[in-house]
């Protein structure tokens, strides 16, 4: 654990170092930073910066002639708002922007086309501008714990998104557009007040990681029976009284979590050969 008097001695070292030997990566994180060190400047050639989990409430400009830098991780500060020229950064492939207070995003950061992964999690947005579906070349979209109750259709163009999680932010349905997004592999809906899934989620078939947990669902669409490479599905914290004797054919599923609800579940569940994990009400199954 850094102690806060320690944090700017620690991060002249670091920068001294990276400066000395050539290192494309420096990480300031978690160092009770409340300004950006001068000396970060002469890092032009730095690929990846990680300030995160420090006390930070603005950034200097110069920052910005840091244009190498493909990776930003800002995640954890107080910043509140984004300084203009953060949309300068082409390069970026990773920003993380998590937990820092935000209540917009500026329009000037659909520049960064570049851009494969996306952290806006944990914030306090509560609309998202119609040209974030314009960087579709995402593929990791993190939108949790934020005030949102609808999302721009335009997120179905996404459609090279693998990860994307929309937990905690009270939708009460999904949104249509969401079966666009067909190269899924992880998707987060926890928390969010559903009572019913549509049908058409079963047609993100490439999903291997499944989080409904702390909804109202009362019953599954049939046709979710498609995921056959589903590994991971979390149904706790539900309204499920019974469960489809089709659940059992989900060979893959190695994780199945169904407590918090109250039902009895199918003997199939219980024999399939790759679960490790089973929860239940009063009952857990850990296989080796």
């Amino acid at each position: 654990m850094v102690r806060p008097e320690d944090g700017q001695s620690i991060a002249a070292e670091r920068i001294g170092n990276c400066l000395r030997f050539g290192w494309p990566r420096l990480d300031l994180s978690d160092l009770h930073l409340e300004t950006v060190p001068e000396s970060l400047g002469d890092l032009t050639h730095l690929s990846k910066l990680n300030l995160s989990g420090n006390e930070l409430t603005s950034l200097p400009e110069w920052l910005g002639d840091l244009t190498r830098l493909t990776d930003l991780d800002l995640n954890c500060n107080e910043l509140t708002a984004l300084p203009e020229w953060l949309g300068g950064l082409t390069n970026l492939t990773t920003l993380q922007l998590g937990g820092i207070e935000l209540t917009v995003l500026p329009e000037w950061l659909s520049n960064l086309t570049t851009l494969t992964w996306l952290d806006l999690g944990c914030n306090e947005l509560t609309t998202l501008p119609e040209w974030l579906g314009g960087l579709t070349n995402l593929t990791y979209l993190e939108l949790r714990c934020n005030e949102l109750t609808a999302l721009p259709e335009t997120l179905g163009d996404l459609t090279n998104l693998t990860y994307l999680d929309l937990s905690d932010l009270r939708l009460g349905t999904l949104p249509e557009w969401l079966g666009n997004l067909t190269r899924l592999n992880e998707l987060y809906l926890s928390s969010n007040g559903l009572t019913v899934l549509p049908e058409w989620l079963g047609d993100l078939t490439a999903l291997v990681w499944l989080n409904l947990s702390h909804n109202q669902l009362t019953a599954l669409p049939e046709s979710l029976r498609n995921l056959t490479v589903l590994r991971e599905l979390l149904l706790d914290s539900n309204r499920l009284t019974a469960l489809p004797e089709w659940l059992g054919g989900l060979t893959a599923l190695t994780v199945l979590d169904l407590s918090g609800n109250q039902l009895v579940s199918p003997e199939s569940v219980e024999n399939l050969a790759a679960l490790h994990e089973f929860h239940r009400d009063g009952y857990r199954l850990t296989r080796a």
